[in-house]
């Protein structure tokens, strides 16, 4: 079976957007789910925790 330039560049854009549309609906499905909001809020506000003046 000869594989042609053509063929193979077809090949590769076609699975390069199916693999980069499931990889953004995993991440969306991840951030949204409904037990990580816990984790996603503690990091959110450790970034300011015990921050009473400036960096000094």
């Amino acid at each position: 079976m000869d594989l042609g330039h053509d063929a193979l560049v077809w090949f590769s854009k076609s699975f390069g957007l199916f693999y980069l549309i499931a990889l953004s609906i995993i991440i969306v499905v991840y951030a949204y789910w409904p037990s990580n909001k816990k984790a996603f809020d503690r990091a959110a506000k450790s970034v300011l925790h015990n921050e009473d003046g400036p960096w000094q």
